[in-house]
């Protein structure tokens, strides 16, 4: 298969392309080249790309990544040309990510990690195409005693008997399983480790606080943070997150792993009051046992970002704060709805 476009557009796979991060990848990506979008909507939503499907370069494939996959074999995407240009990008998002339902997909996170890196993985292999894969600060370990910045070098820690392991081994093993196939096949695969970020598209009622503090705040609701008023945590705009992922899909091959995300510490009850005193809220701030998905992770060194990519993160927290402000109110009668427990 080539490694570039026989046509005008490359052919780009986006596992997880529903979920929030993978929606905001897909729809920038749309701007370049033709999109195939594949998820299952386990914590993801069609909400998240309704707009995107009458685009002509824009597919979506509702597959579980954990289940082998033949690109050529989906019908839908006869458009794309697939036998003949193949695929020459994927960005591998796909992973459960639900704070409050951690427990209830213990499994699909273990699969994911172990079962569906490889089922893409085999697929890069067959298109001979440049992977990025969004591995997460929880590589690192918790936050540090002496709160330095966690630098691309360091080795980290993970307990791989923690209820979490499934998670955090889970990233691990998928950076090995990177790191092994680069070497043996050859492959440009890149890693990036993406710290907390934020934006539009979130869910809700999920543990995830900041979105559920704005729709709380607009209801006159409690702002519930799931820790004490120590609880910190680094915060960067989705946006700024797209543009670091792209720019390092485009690096050059054997950059090594590079940190995705803000490295400024910010009291969570902080941006709570911040949030109350933008939507002129007269709603209190509590505070909720911790939740064992939702914890204080340390903050990333962005060093190599700059250096290497040119990237740092542009959106203020203000400015962050105010889209998602915005979009929250724009779209509040679909999103006011809370699903049952």
């Amino acid at each position: 298969m080539p490694d570039q476009p026989i046509f005008e557009k490359k052919n780009i796979l986006v596992t997880g392309g529903a979920g929030f991060i993978g929606s905001h990848l897909c729809e920038r990506l749309l701007k370049t080249g033709r999109v195939i979008c594949m998820d299952n909507f386990v914590t993801s939503s069609e909400q998240n790309i309704d707009m995107l499907l009458k685009n002509p370069d824009f597919e979506f494939i509702r597959h579980d990544v954990n289940q082998p996959f033949d690109l050529d074999a989906f019908p839908e995407l006869a458009r794309f040309k697939m036998q003949f240009q193949g695929v020459q990008e994927i960005y591998h998002l796909a992973s459960p990510t639900s704070p409050k339902k951690f427990d209830q997909f213990r499994m699909q996170t273990l699969f994911t990690h172990s079962i569906g890196i490889k089922n893409v993985l085999d697929a890069a292999v067959k298109y001979r195409a440049k992977v990025l894969f969004t591995s997460s600060s929880v590589v690192y370990g918790p936050r540090p005693a002496d709160m330095h910045s966690f630098e691309e070098h360091e080795m980290g820690t993970a307990d791989t008997l923690s209820p979490r392991s499934c998670y955090d081994e889970g990233k691990r093993f998928s950076e090995a399983a990177c790191a092994t196939y680069a070497l043996v096949h050859d492959l440009d695969i890149k890693i990036a480790r993406i710290f907390r970020t934020y934006g539009p598209r979130m869910p809700l009622f999920d543990g995830h606080m900041i979105p559920d503090f704005i729709l709380n705040a607009l209801d006159g609701k409690a702002l519930e943070i799931f820790g004490d008023e120590t609880f910190r945590t680094s915060l960067c705009y989705v946006d700024d997150c797209v543009d670091a992922l792209m720019k390092l899909m485009d690096a050059s091959k054997g950059i090594g792993p590079v940190n995705v995300g803000s490295d400024q510490d910010i009291p969570i009850v902080d941006v709570a009051q911040r949030i109350l005193e933008m939507t002129g809220s007269g709603s209190n701030i509590s505070f909720e046992p911790p939740l064992e998905f939702m914890t204080q992770l340390g903050l990333p060194s962005i060093a190599k970002a700059k250096d290497r990519l040119g990237w740092l993160p542009l959106v203020t927290l203000d400015e962050g704060l105010k889209k998602v402000i915005d979009y929250t109110i724009a779209h509040k009668h679909l999103l006011a709805f809370r699903p049952k427990a």
